[in-house]
């Protein structure tokens, strides 16, 4: 099946990272300096399939559906469905009417993430509030920076663990 082939299982700090993300402390990057993620990976843990956004050597852990993990991993990878996902409906709908997204901004409020889908079609640029997987896949979709606040990186992020040294 082809879900299983996006998936690399990976059972390294995710553990970790799953607990402290609910007492991260609330984000608004209008009051804090901003970030841009520089990699997005998805990986299964023990506590189900997670999406990582690093940056700064720091992996913010966002947890997510099936559906949307298999769209990031596929336009992560470059790869066409042979269905179209939601994300992938919504990127040709974008496509076709000269439109793109130009970025998001993922924040924490209550422990729940959000993301601000920023869009542009034609002469208009609008901001939308969407979940922060979708916004996060749609962003993916169109190469758009995905971005948020230092605090939140200080306060979600966790250090990520240094590859160990073969030793022989």
């Amino acid at each position: 099946m082809m879900a299983c082939k996006l998936f690399v299982p990976s059972i390294c700090f995710l553990g970790a990272l799953a607990l402290p993300v609910a007492q991260a402390g609330e984000s608004a990057p209008a009051t804090s300096e901003l970030v841009t993620i520089t990699d997005v990976q998805v990986r299964i843990s023990d506590h189900g399939i997670v999406v990582l956004l690093l940056a700064e050597g720091k992996a913010i852990p966002i947890f997510v559906d099936l559906t949307v993990a298999l769209s990031i991993q596929g336009a992560l990878n470059g790869e066409k469905l042979s269905r179209p996902f939601t994300h992938d409906l919504m990127h040709t709908i974008l496509d076709a009417y000269g439109g793109k997204v130009l970025q998001t901004v993922i924040t924490l409020k209550g422990g729940t993430y959000y993301g601000a889908l920023t869009v542009a079609v034609q002469d208009q640029v609008k901001t939308f509030d969407s979940r922060s997987s979708d916004s996060i896949a749609l962003a993916i979709h169109f190469k758009a920076p995905i971005i948020v606040g230092r605090d939140l990186l200080n306060s979600a992020g966790r250090l990520l663990e240094k590859p160990k040294a073969d030793t022989l």
